[in-house]
């Protein structure tokens, strides 16, 4: 299953990257991109959207890692909390078979 697994993502990855570069093949326009601040120099289509995407995507990354790091260490802290509740658990069972005569 998991070499299955593998297959559809190698195939999806081809298509992505097929469409991509058919993308950037079919907008090869060359087009000024005004910004609030600045002008920048004329690119091709493809790359701006295709720099616009990657930039966006790794915004979004860096916006959504304080969240992650802030579930990951809740969820070391709940794993640890269950260790020792477990460890206290262990104890008193023990503890009541020492106790029984």
């Amino acid at each position: 299953m998991r070499w299955l697994k593998g297959v559809v993502l190698a195939v999806v990855t081809l298509i992505v990257l097929l469409l991509g570069m058919l993308f950037a093949v079919r907008n090869q326009q060359t087009v000024p991109l005004d910004v609030i601040w600045a002008e920048l120099p004329p690119a091709s289509l493809s790359l701006w959207l295709l720099s616009t995407l990657v930039v966006g995507v790794l915004l979004g990354m860096v916006a959504m890692s304080g969240l992650y790091l802030r579930l990951r260490t809740t969820l070391m802290r709940t794993r640890h909390d269950n260790q020792q509740q477990r460890k206290e658990l262990d104890r008193l069972r023990v503890q009541e078979f020492k106790e029984t005569p």
